[in-house]
């Protein structure tokens, strides 16, 4: 999820505390709570920070151990002893350890059902856990948290009855994605009638999906709108290029990027001065172009000149991950 969606959700999970009458009664344990719940909520993506280290790092460590296993434990830790010492509620300090950990968890599981992915099993597995479910930015859940977040604040009575209905309809919403997910990747594969792989990502519209579909010698992309499936572009799997592709493998950016990436490919081009070699994730394409990999420039000894990693796209273009 976006940031200012991680914090609507930290603030409305401190309103939800209020269902607990020590929380209600009691203004500086509710300080504490709202503390506790708005830097939890944004806790495990502190690891932002690896971006002074340069991109390559930043893919690393990004949703990596801050979203770990471990970490739902920690995060709690670190900022329920702080802050139930500096609003002097110390007695009630596994109350707030415990809404710190509400808000650790449902930031870490938000991001899972993301289509970038965490690694959020760590240190039992390694793997990109993704559920493709949610967009970056989910309009129906932030309205709806706003809503109340505002109602709340306009009219100061307790809200906790009021977000006990909010968070069982986000849930209700959620189980209603993950099994429209699941029915549209079954769409795809029934279309298509194709062995392999399948991703769907979500957009910002219920009924519009894009997916990839990795074959054994080519990627299918297309959307999914209703019920109209559009194949958009097909990829070949084996584009040649072998010792100038080995060559790019041990460039810090490509090692970077085939740590994250799942569906990858390669394209190599050559040019009078030496060598083009892309290295893309298809689950990430939009309007005919794959915006996410690195590119590396070598010389005609395979030396390497330039490489460059990150998005080749506008923040408000899909996808939404």
């Amino acid at each position: 999820m976006d940031t200012g969606s991680h914090l609507l959700f930290g603030a409305t999970l401190a309103g939800l505390a209020m269902l607990q009458p020590e929380v209600a009664q009691e203004p500086a344990l509710l300080h504490a709570v709202l503390t506790a719940a708005l830097i939890g909520s944004h806790a495990p993506d502190f690891d932002t920070v690896a971006r002074v280290r340069g991109y390559a790092a930043y893919i690393r460590v990004h949703r990596g151990i801050t979203h770990s296993l471990p970490a739902l434990l920690l995060w709690p830790l670190v900022l329920s002893v702080p802050i139930a010492w500096g609003f002097g509620v110390w007695e009630y300090e596994p109350l707030v350890f415990a809404w710190a950990m509400v808000a650790v968890v449902f930031h870490v599981f938000l991001d899972w059902l993301n289509a970038y992915g965490v690694q959020c099993f760590r240190p039992f597995s390694q793997r990109w856990h993704h559920l493709d479910a949610l967009p970056l930015f989910e309009p129906v859940l932030f309205v709806t948290h706003a809503a109340g977040l505002m109602v709340w604040l306009v009219t100061g009575s307790n809200p906790g009855w009021m977000f006990l209905c909010i968070y069982s309809f986000t849930f209700v919403y959620i189980g209603g994605r993950l099994l429209h997910h699941r029915d549209v990747v079954r769409f795809v594969r029934m279309r298509l009638g194709l062995e392999g792989v399948c991703h769907v990502v979500p957009s910002l519209h219920w009924f519009r999906w894009q997916f990839v579909l990795e074959s054994s010698d080519a990627f299918y992309t297309g959307t999914v709108h209703g019920k109209e499936l559009t194949v958009k572009d097909i990829y070949a799997k084996h584009t040649g290029g072998g010792m100038a592709v080995e060559a790019t493998r041990a460039v810090d950016g490509v090692r970077a990027f085939l740590h994250f990436a799942q569906r990858v490919h390669v394209t190599c081009t050559e040019r009078q001065d030496g060598y083009e070699v892309r290295w893309r994730d298809m689950r990430f394409w939009h309007n005919h172009e794959l915006p996410f990999g690195v590119d590396v420039t070598l010389d005609r000894d395979l030396k390497v000149v330039s490489q460059s990693l990150g998005w080749r796209k506008k923040a408000w273009d899909p996808p939404y991950v």
